[in-house]
């Protein structure tokens, strides 16, 4: 992909897409402690990466189910954040669901525990850096999007964030693009 800026094209790289679902449920969060991997001993939401052919829903709804042994009986798109790392060309689009509604029961899996948080004791010390910003958003039930900027993958060093009317999910299957880097 390409834009065209001041008369000149400029490559632009399309963003890699995941997923991020946080059941919000009788005024409480289920979020889970990374137990392994990227963001090892951080509290999050649910999610991961979609896959080749997948829509953002169905990945929302199978990481879900993987991280957490729940099913979504009630999802709502409401949020869309863009992550740059300043030492990786591709940002990521995460797409932030909400669920209100669940069958089954939270378990621990072999990458997520499960813990239930009341809003006044979220660990905010224990999450990603980004968090403190959006989640009040996401609490209130408003609709957003929002652009964080991460120094060493950690350190967030810049961000705009708004909220928004309508949010718009990637049309059909997600079809990756290769990275092309200079």
């Amino acid at each position: 992909m390409a834009a065209v800026t001041g008369g000149r094209i400029v490559p632009t790289v399309t963003p890699k897409l995941f997923t991020l679902v946080i059941p919000h449920i009788n005024g409480k969060l289920l979020l889970g402690k990374k137990l392994r991997g990227f963001g090892q001993g951080y509290f999050n939401g649910f999610g991961g990466k979609v896959e080749a052919g997948e829509t953002v829903e169905a990945c929302a709804r199978r990481e879900l189910e993987e991280e957490a042994c729940i099913q979504s009986t009630s999802m709502q798109h409401r949020g869309m954040l863009t992550f740059c790392f300043h030492d990786n060309p591709q940002p990521w689009q995460v797409h932030v669901f909400c669920v209100a509604a669940f069958r089954g029961e939270p378990g621990v899996t072999d990458e997520m525990e499960p813990l239930w948080f009341s809003p006044d004791s979220i660990p905010f010390d224990q999450m990603w850096a980004d968090d403190r910003y959006w989640m009040p958003l996401f609490l209130a039930g408003k609709t957003f999007e929002g652009t964080f900027h991460f120094q060493d993958t950690h350190t967030l060093v810049e961000h705009t964030l708004r909220e928004v009317d309508l949010l718009q999910l990637p049309a059909g299957p997600h079809q990756p693009t290769a990275v092309i880097v200079d």
